[in-house]
C-alpha cells in the first residue's frame, strides 16, 4: 500500500513538472525577442536657410495673441494719387543769323588762294615792262586754269591788250584799276542777282533748290533759309529729298535753328507730293517764302530728271515757281557746266549758287557758268560755317581776287 501511494505522488509531481515546462515554453513563444524591440528616434530638424547676424540665432517661440487681443487698424483716407510730371520738350534756342548786307566783304579772306593764283598772277604778268606774246599766253593760261572758259578768256585778253596799249606807262595802281574794271565787266555788273523771295498775291514765293549729289544742296538750302530769315523773311522748308538717308532730318535741324518749320514725309515717299504739301502749308501760314530741297538726282538718269520736272509742275498748281536755284560745286570745273546744261533742259534755271569757293583757284567758274546758262550767279558759299553763304556782289568778289 505504501508503494502505491509513493507511485501516485511521483506521478503527480512528474505531471506538474511537465505542465510547468509546457506553459513556460508557450510564454517564450508569445514574447518578441529583445533584438526586435521597436526603436523610437526623435524627428530630424528641418534644415534652415543660412542666416546672418541676429537672424542666425536659434528661433524662439514668440508669444501669440488671441483674436480678441488683436486691434483692428483705424480707417484711413484713400492714398493720394500723384500724377507723373509731363515730359517737357526741349526746344532748341533760335539763332539770329548775321545780316547779309556786306557779308561777302567780311568773307573775302576765304578767297585768299584764288587771289594768289588768279588776281596776283595776272597783276604780276601785266606789270612786266614788255608784254610779248609769251606773256599774253601765260595770261591766257592763268585764266583757263581758273576755269574762266575759252571764249571769255579770249575776250578778256583782247580787251586787256587794247587797254594796255592805250595806257602806255603802267603803274601798279593803274594796272589794278584796269584789271578790276575788266573783270567786273566780264562777270556782269548789271545783272539782277536778287533772290526772288517776297510774298505776292498768289501766295508765298516758291524757291526750288536743285543739283546733283555731293554739291552741298541740302546744306545750301538750310543756309539760304538763314539768309532769308536774316533779311526779315518768314520761311517754310519742304524736305522733298526723300531718296537720301537723313536728308529730311538734316534740313529740319537747319530749320529749327532759325525757327522755320519743315514739311516732310516718309523716306522714299513721293517728292512731288511733299513739295505740294509744303507750298500748301506755306499758304496756310502766310509765310513769305517756301524753300523746297529736291533730291540730288544724277544728271545722267533721265527718269530722275523727269521726276524733277514733275515736282515743278505739281508745285505750280498752287502758283508760279519764283526761283529755281542750281547748286554747283565750284571745284568741279567743266563737269559742273555739263550738269548745268542738263538741268537747264528740264527746269528753267533762274539763278546759280556756287559752293566750295573758299580756298580754291577756280574762281573763274563764276564767269563760265553765267556764259553757259545765261543766268546770274546769285549766291556763293565761302566756308563750312552756318553764315558762310553770301549774296554775290561782282565788285566785292573781284576785289577779293586781286586784292586792295
Amino acid at each position: 500500500m505504501e508503494y502505491v501511494i509513493l507511485a501516485v505522488v511521483i506521478a503527480v509531481v512528474a505531471i506538474g513538472a511537465i505542465t510547468g515546462l509546457v506553459v513556460s515554453g508557450r510564454r517564450r513563444q508569445q514574447l518578441p525577442p529583445k533584438s526586435q524591440a521597436p526603436v523610437i528616434t526623435a524627428p530630424k530638424p528641418t534644415p534652415q536657410e543660412p542666416q546672418v547676424g541676429e537672424e542666425a540665432a536659434p528661433p524662439t517661440e514668440a508669444p501669440r495673441r488671441t483674436v480678441e487681443e488683436v486691434e483692428l487698424p483705424a480707417e484711413t483716407a484713400a492714398p493720394e494719387v500723384v500724377e507723373a510730371p509731363e515730359a517737357v520738350e526741349v526746344v532748341p534756342a533760335i539763332e539770329v543769323p548775321e545780316p547779309t548786307a556786306g557779308r561777302l566783304v567780311r568773307l573775302r579772306s576765304r578767297l585768299s588762294r584764288s587771289q594768289n593764283s588768279l588776281g596776283k598772277g595776272l597783276l604780276s604778268l601785266l606789270s612786266r615792262e614788255h608784254l610779248d606774246e609769251d606773256t599774253w599766253e601765260e595770261i591766257e593760261e592763268i585764266l583757263l586754269t581758273a576755269d574762266v572758259g575759252v571764249a571769255p578768256t579770249q575776250e578778256l585778253v583782247e580787251r586787256l591788250r587794247t587797254r594796255v596799249k592805250v595806257l602806255g606807262t603802267r603803274t601798279p595802281d593803274e594796272l589794278r584799276a584796269l584789271l578790276r574794271e575788266e573783270l567786273v565787266e566780264l562777270i556782269g555788273k548789271d545783272s539782277d542777282r536778287t533772290v526772288r523771295s517776297t510774298k505776292h498775291e498768289e501766295g508765298p514765293a516758291v524757291v526750288l533748290v536743285v543739283g546733283v549729289n555731293g554739291v552741298g544742296k541740302t546744306t545750301t538750302t538750310g543756309k539760304l533759309a538763314r539768309v532769308l530769315v536774316a533779311d526779315g523773311r518768314k520761311v517754310v522748308l519742304g524736305a522733298a529729298d526723300t531718296f537720301r538717308a537723313a536728308a529730311a532730318d538734316q534740313l529740319q535741324t537747319w530749320g529749327e535753328r532759325v525757327g522755320a518749320r519743315t514739311v516732310r514725309g516718309p523716306e522714299g515717299g513721293d517728292p512731288a507730293s511733299i513739295a505740294f504739301d509744303a507750298v500748301k502749308e506755306g499758304i496756310a501760314e502766310g509765310v513769305d517764302t517756301v524753300l523746297i530741297d529736291t533730291a540730288g538726282r544724277l544728271h545722267t538718269k533721265t527718269g530722275l530728271m523727269d521726276e524733277l520736272g514733275k515736282v515743278k509742275r505739281v508745285v505750280e498748281k498752287h502758283g508760279p515757281v519764283d526761283e529755281v536755284l542750281l547748286v554747283l560745286d565750284a571745284t568741279t570745273g567743266q563737269n559742273g557746266l555739263i550738269q548745268a546744261r542738263v538741268f537747264a533742259e528740264v527746269v528753267d534755271i533762274t539763278g546759280i549758287v556756287l559752293t566750295k569757293l573758299d580756298g580754291t583757284a577756280k574762281g573763274g567758274i563764276v564767269v563760265a557758268v553765267q556764259r553757259e546758262l545765261g543766268v546770274p550767279v546769285k549766291l556763293i558759299g565761302l566756308g563750312e560755317g552756318a553764315d558762310d553763304l553770301a549774296p554775290f556782289e561782282p565788285g566785292a568778289f573781284v576785289d577779293a581776287l586781286i586784292g586792295d
